[in-house]
């Protein structure tokens, strides 16, 4: 290879002349469409079929309704209004947007020349133009303007790998607060539903001491007439007492809970307008889940950890075109004259153009140490992408399961308040007969009060596995509501 060199050598052959201007723009151009560092592909995921506990696979799924489509009470959703405009932490979602929208813009401006401007104008003492010595005890002025430029030309993609960087950054942004969005309104719901629920066994205890007290006024009469025990009495009314020691204590929840709803919608804390759909009629139609592959491409904090994912891929071929050197094109255009007729006569000016290489040769280990971790960075963002789509299909199907296990509870709980009901006018009816005493009407109403709180909490559960899966499927992609609605 040195001999070949040789003879073109001493035969007059010019390879940088014969190139020409076209061959190194082609270089140029062929350099520049590479990037350092490898192309992003989302990793290898088992996405199954369908979810677990779900009854059939299908397209259409509770997630593409949007919220008020599947929360029908009116209050409820002006709730959802309101805080979708005055929630605090969606508010700072949407800073944390606009945050990342300048980061991207700024790295952006890389793939652009800079140009700069100067201007100096001074009068010294043994100091000459530029602040170059000047003979003892003399004095001089300098006067100078210019405009410089620069520019890095971007040949192993590291400016490309910034911008992608940044836009991957903003996109994870973006799903951050789209993800914030679908949280907020579940948890409005979430809290509404709990406050009805909450309102409908303040009224189970009114009633339950209500009856109780009833009971108590029988006994006693009877106590007074000489045909009852004071054992009787004494036990209607720790029962009576015992059901209104409840009262203060929903009450004080119900307090709470409208406090935390306030909260959520950016407001003082205070009462809250309930509608007159009860906890019972408050379930939705039944919506399938869809299909598992089409979560991930749904979910927001999924987006989100593959977004990020993104970056730090990105990052790599940064790190790694921080081994190859950097070229820069620098020019400059100006007057500079010690003397200011001169400098404005138009008989001083200044230029220059250049072109820098610039390259590391020995870092001590210190390019390398930064390769590496943005690998170990990428390896993390990986596994936490991965995470998330597991957590994902695992709320999923927790909430199917609950749903449907929940629906037979209710079944179950229902007839059951049924039959204690029946038991209670029965026993009601044999007391007026004088066939019992009223220890059966006190036995059945121990039994219908708990019987019916422990249905609401099942309505109540009900309602929070839906919310539970519309937030799960990434539910609301329509974010605001239509005009009228």
């Amino acid at each position: 290879m040195r001999a070949g060199w040789q003879m073109k050598r001493e035969s007059g052959f010019r390879p940088w002349r014969s190139l020409g201007l076209c061959g190194l723009v082609a270089i140029v151009a062929a350099l520049a469409g590479c990037a350092a560092g490898p192309n992003y592909q989302r990793p290898e995921l088992g996405v199954p079929a369908a979810f677990r506990g779900q009854a059939g696979a299908s397209t259409n799924s509770l997630a593409d309704l949007p919220w008020w489509q599947v929360f029908h009470d009116e209050p409820l959703q002006k709730l959802v209004r309101v805080a979708l405009t005055n929630n605090y932490d969606l508010r700072v979602a949407f800073t944390r947007v606009e945050q990342a929208r300048a980061l991207a813009a700024a790295a952006r401006a890389g793939f652009f020349p800079r140009l700069n401007y100067a201007a100096v104008g001074g009068r010294g003492k043994n100091v000459g133009v530029s602040g170059q010595p000047a003979p003892t005890g003399t004095s001089g002025s300098a006067f100078g303007a210019d405009l410089n430029a620069s520019w890095e030309i971007d040949l192993w993609g590291r400016v490309r790998r910034l911008d992608e960087a940044a836009r991957a950054d903003y996109l994870a942004s973006q799903e951050a607060r789209r993800d914030m969005t679908i949280s907020v309104v579940a948890l409005v719901a979430q809290d509404y539903f709990q406050l009805l629920a909450l309102e409908r066994e303040l009224a189970i205890a009114r009633d339950t001491t209500n009856s109780y007290g009833q009971s108590l006024k029988i006994f006693t009469q009877r106590l007074r007439g000489g045909v009852a025990s004071k054992l009787e009495s004494s036990s209607a009314e720790g029962l009576m007492e015992t059901a209104a020691a409840t009262i203060p204590e929903l009450e004080r929840q119900i307090a709470m809970q409208e406090n935390q709803i306030s909260v959520l919608l950016g407001r003082n804390p205070g009462p809250v307008m309930l509608g007159k759909v009860p906890l019972d009629e408050q379930l939705p139609p039944e919506v399938p889940a869809g299909l598992p592959a089409k979560l991930i491409e749904r979910r927001p904090d999924v987006l989100e950890a593959e977004q990020q994912l993104r970056s730090a891929n990105a990052q790599v071929g940064v790190a790694k075109a921080n081994f190859f050197p950097q070229l820069s094109l620098s020019g400059l255009y100006g007057r500079v004259s010690p003397e200011l007729s001169a400098f404005t006569g138009g008989g001083a000016a200044a230029w220059s153009a250049a072109a820098g290489l610039t390259g590391p040769i020995f870092q001590g280990g210190l390019l390398r140490a930064q390769f590496e971790r943005t690998k170990a960075v990428r390896e993390q963002y990986s596994l936490q992408y991965q995470a998330a789509v597991l957590n994902a299909l695992a709320e999923v199907s927790n909430a199917l399961i609950s749903r449907e296990k929940l629906a037979e509870e209710r079944t179950r709980q229902t007839q059951a308040v049924a039959a204690y009901k029946e038991a209670l006018r029965i026993a009601t009816e044999r007391y007026r007969l004088g066939n019992a005493s009223y220890y059966e009407v006190l036995q059945e109403q121990q039994q219908l009060f708990p019987a019916e709180n422990a249905l609401a909490q099942t309505e109540l559960n009900q309602l929070l596995a839906v919310v539970q899966l519309y937030r799960a499927l990434g539910g609301g992609w329509t974010e605001s509501a239509p005009a009228g609605k």
